[in-house]
């Protein structure tokens, strides 16, 4: 099985911007569940975690993105990572099947320096770098 990443949905509360996604990975929970949620996994696909304290209520420094908490854990499902700037990244597996998955992917922030493409660019990465495992 190969993943797939299904159109993502835009929203716009006042100056909030919300992004979500659904994506298809070919490998189960527990394989995708270091690549969300470690700083070597985070940095394989998306970017660098120069901190991540593993655990509700932990820090969490997200390179290029900032600081903040996590604020939703639950090892190999959910991870929530909320930044001091009001940014909002929630990563939510659900099972499909025995050996595969499904993330549905939030991502709250405010202003414009994010974008359905490039989002898209990183799940490709993400999907390749499971197949390769």
């Amino acid at each position: 099985m190969t993943g797939s990443i299904e159109q993502g949905i835009s929203q716009t509360h006042g100056n909030t911007h919300v992004l979500h996604f659904l994506v298809r990975l070919p490998r189960p929970m527990e394989k995708v569940w270091p690549a969300l949620s470690t700083p070597d996994g985070l940095a394989g696909w998306f970017t660098a975690a120069d901190e991540l304290q593993p655990r509700l209520g932990g820090a969490v420094t997200l390179r290029g993105l900032g600081s903040g908490r996590i604020t939703a854990w639950d090892v190999d499902r959910i991870a929530e990572y909320t930044l001091q700037d009001g940014g909002r990244l929630r990563f939510h597996l659900e099972r499909d099947g025995e050996s595969a998955c499904v993330l549905r992917f939030t991502h709250e922030f405010r202003g414009e320096q994010e974008s359905e493409a490039g989002w898209r660019t990183r799940f490709e990465r993400l999907i390749e770098q499971l197949a390769g495992s």
